[in-house]
Parts: C-alpha cells; structure tokens; sequence
C-alpha cells in the first residue's frame, strides 16, 4: 500500500527504526510521510518505550513521565499532520501545579496562575516577586532562542550556530553561566532555591555545572503551567502511534534487534528475532550506547566504552508503582518532598555515586485529577526517588528504601498508607537495563552540563555507517519527553537530506 505524501515517481525505501519511544515514533510518522516504508522495531511487547503503562486490579499505572510541560512541543508535532492534542486526549491544567514539602511536613501549593506564584514568592521574601517576574521573563526568552532557534539543529557542528548568528546570543541566553550561580543572584530563602532547581536536579545535573540556559524550564512549568492528559501519559504514547500508523508505519513488538549487517560502510540488513531483513536506511532511537557496542562491529562504533564512562548521566531511578485502598487528602497530584538537604542527594547522584542517605523524592497521584486511573475510593500513586546510575538494587535494598520512604509520606499524610496497600511494584536501575538496555540503568539520559549540550552531545549521525542515524535522549537535544519528540523529528529530517 502506496504511503501518504508518497511520490509516485521514486520508490519507497525500506526504514527501521528501533524502539517506540516518543523518538522513534516521532521519526517514524515523519519519515512515513515522506512517502517511505517505515517499520518500528520494539523489544518489549508494548510500545511507548519510557511512557508504557500496565494495569492491576482497576489501576493504570504511567511506568515513566507524568510531567507534562512545554505544550507548545507536542502541538507543534501534532500540527504536522493537520491534528491537535485535543483529538486525541483532553489536557488539563493543574491548579496546583505542584506541591512542595519541606522540614516540619511545610506543604506549598505552586498555582496554577503565575500571578499567584508571584504573591507566594513575595510572602516568602520580600521583593522577590520583581525578581521572580525577571527571571521568568529571561526564561521566556530563552525559551524562544532555545526552543526555536536552538534546538531543532542537529548539532553536527559550531557552524549551525554561526548560520543563525546565535553565538552571539550565546551569552544573553547564559550558555556559559551557572544555573546555581544565576539562581543565587534572584533569590536567598533556600526554599525558593528548592522550587527553582529542582527540574536540573532530577532531570539535569548538579545546578552549579548545568548552564542557566535552562531556566527556560522555570518559563515552562511556572508560567505556562503543568498540565495533565486524562488517561495518563500513555494516551500520549497512543496518539503518537495512531498518527505513524495513519501515515502507514508498521509496529513490530516482540522484537529484539540482534545485529545490524553492513557492508562498504552501509547497512544492508537488519538482523531480528534471529531473521534478516532488508533496509535502505536505521533510525536508532533504542539507547544509543547499547546500538553502538551491541549491535555494531568494532570498527562501525564511533565511541569507546571510555567515552560512556567519562559522561555525566542524569539519574536512575527508584520507583513504586502502588495502589492504595482509601484516600490520602493531604497529596497533591504532584508533591515534592524536600524535606530533607537537597545538596546532599545532589552530591550523591553526581559526584559520590552511592544509594543516597536522605533522599529528596516524588509522590505522583494521578487519581487526584483523573478518576479512571484507580477504583473508586482508592489512590495511585507513582513514588520516584533519583539515584546515581550504575548502583546495584537487590531486594533488600529496595525494601529499605520503601520503609523509609514510607515513613516520612506517612507523616506528612498523616496516614497509615501502607495498611492500605492492595497493589505493590517496585522498579529500578535493573529493570531500566532489562526493559531498555540502558547504559548503566540510567532513566533520563545524558546529564545537561555545559560540555554535554547541542554540538557536545553524541552524534545524531554515524560518522562511520552512512545510513544510520540516532534519535533520543543521549543525543540532541536531550532528557524529557518534549526534547524527545524534538529528537525524532530531526533524526527524520536528517536522514531526509541524505536521501536527496
């Protein structure tokens, strides 16, 4: 069947892409579009990658994101093939966006409206209602440098940049300043500091290496807001894959990429499931580290496992995935528990590398907006806490956190949540490695340090195999959903040009 926008004059090729993150069906839908003939390749046996879901007992449970920021991202991409967010889910905006906890069971409700913040920053320091109104407004315009100009470049080189003439906004866009250093000129009350480093935290690196550039995050979740797509996240994963398959894309799970064969530099086949098939052309949107050393010959990678080890990632995870058989009024739909030092955990993910000793963490209770993800009368909750990558996470040491974790939710709740446990999952850095062969387990990819932004990141194409191009979160433009979504489509449009 001849694919939409398909032109009748030159043959379709033959594209693999390999795993259905929101990368690899961004690409994919693009690459369909354009009139090839597109197969997804998905070694679990749902798609969705990091967003996949499951359910239990009249739970439904988001495995990975449930932030939902920067909806101008996913717009943008719906709009490429004439649809909005709105055909496929209803998203709504959080009010609170968030909460956070701090010592002594503080809770702070951030509003949903930015003027609200602005009142709630003035009542926690004097005068820093100006200054938040200043920051933000950097963050916008970083935004639009960033998200406009910036970020849908592949990053192959400085010259992009030169084209643009946004080296010289480098400076106004803070590249080279640090978040913590920018941060500190704002604001002194180290709760505020809580509210406005935590995105770097748990999805960066430490504040004091990731460049300010990324205040643009505050923009995102103050000022635009938090929103939520009813139904949870994979709704999101779903529309995703109804647009690539209306553009033809075939989805493949249960398949297992053993071997990309490649002769004279290019690859000819791929090897699946123990068969061969042909391609013209590979989106890798799997972790790019195992396609390299995994699936490639020595002589095909472009970076030695010394390169891997020298990076910064962003965090593992601990995660429980828990049903809950009452209500607990005191949650938000996203709280935030700061209530312990955030520069210690920081300290412990990054540099020290070790299962923290006072962890920060993350209550997501989904059912607080959305009433079809939990039986009636009853609470979801998604528990995250970041760890350093690479750790090792037996039993006994997931079970040592629970009660920990638990201890401290219990306090705030003033509720004995685990009396009224009736569904229990636990999920970390192993399963990260199992369920996504990623590098040492990590859950967000490379860390946002300066030397590990655009031009620094791992190559979106293989300098070494003509035909192969990578998509996600350890290459341009980084962690998160949106910058995924942004992967895809410029891995598509890359291999494109090169088809021309």
């Amino acid at each position: 069947m001849q694919n939409k926008g398909q032109n009748t004059n030159t043959p379709a090729r033959k594209i693999a892409v390999i795993g259905s993150g929101f990368s690899g069906m961004a690409a994919a839908a693009l690459l369909a579009k354009a009139g090839n003939n597109v197969t997804v390749f998905e070694k679990n046996e749902m798609t969705g990658g990091r967003a996949r879901t499951f359910s239990e007992g009249g739970f439904v449970f988001d495995m990975g994101p449930s932030w939902y920021w920067m909806p101008d991202v996913y717009e943008r991409f719906f709009q490429k093939f004439g649809r909005t967010s709105a055909d496929f889910y209803d998203l709504k905006k959080l009010d609170p966006g968030f909460a956070v906890i701090f010592g002594n069971a503080e809770l702070i409700d951030i509003p949903g409206d930015f003027e609200e913040i602005c009142a709630l920053f003035e009542s926690m320091e004097p005068g820093s209602a100006a200054k938040l109104r200043k920051f933000i407004a950097e963050g916008e315009f970083k935004y639009e440098v960033g998200m406009q100009d910036m970020v849908y470049k592949p990053g192959h080189s400085f010259t992009e940049f030169f084209s643009l003439g946004l080296l010289q906004k480098a400076l106004k866009i803070q590249l080279f300043t640090s978040f913590s250093s920018h941060a500190r000129q704002y604001f002194r009350d180290p709760r505020l500091l809580a509210l406005i480093e935590f995105p770097v935290l748990f999805l960066g690196a430490m504040p004091r290496d990731t460049p300010a550039l990324y205040s643009l995050m505050n923009f995102s979740g103050l000022k635009q807001g938090t929103y939520y797509p009813m139904g949870g996240f994979g709704k999101v994963a779903e529309a995703f894959q109804q647009i690539a398959e209306s553009e033809g894309v075939t989805f493949r799970t249960g398949q297992r990429i053993e071997k990309l064969e490649i002769s004279d530099g290019t690859i000819r086949q791929i090897r699946a499931n123990g068969m061969l098939q042909n391609v013209d052309a590979v989106v890798g949107s799997a972790d790019y580290q195992h396609i390299e050393s995994t699936l490639l010959d020595p002589e095909y990678q472009m970076y030695p496992a010394s390169y891997w080890e020298s990076r910064t990632f962003a965090p593992s995870c601990l995660l429980f995935y828990l049903g809950i058989s009452r209500k607990v009024d005191k949650l938000r739909h996203h709280n935030l528990f700061f209530d312990e030092d955030f520069g210690q955990h920081a300290v412990e993910i990054y540099k020290d590398k070790k299962w923290p000793t006072k962890p920060l963490f993350y209550v997501c209770c989904p059912s607080k907006t959305d009433p079809s993800v939990a039986p009636e009368g009853c609470e979801n909750l998604f528990v995250l806490m970041p760890v350093a990558t690479g750790l090792e996470d037996p039993e006994a040491i997931r079970e040592r956190y629970f009660t920990l974790l638990m201890d401290r939710l219990e306090k705030f709740a003033g509720v004995p949540v685990r009396e009224h446990i009736i569904f229990k999952r636990s999920y970390s850095v192993s399963d990260f490695k199992g369920d996504y062969n990623a590098y040492k387990g990590n859950a967000y990819g490379l860390a946002n340090t300066l030397m590990q932004t655009a031009i620094f990141k791992p190559k979106m194409k293989s300098t070494k195999v003509t035909n192969l191009f990578y998509a996600g979160q350890l290459t341009v433009p980084g962690p998160g959903v949106p910058p995924a979504i942004i992967s895809g489509q410029i891995a598509a449009n890359e291999l494109l040009k090169s088809l021309n």
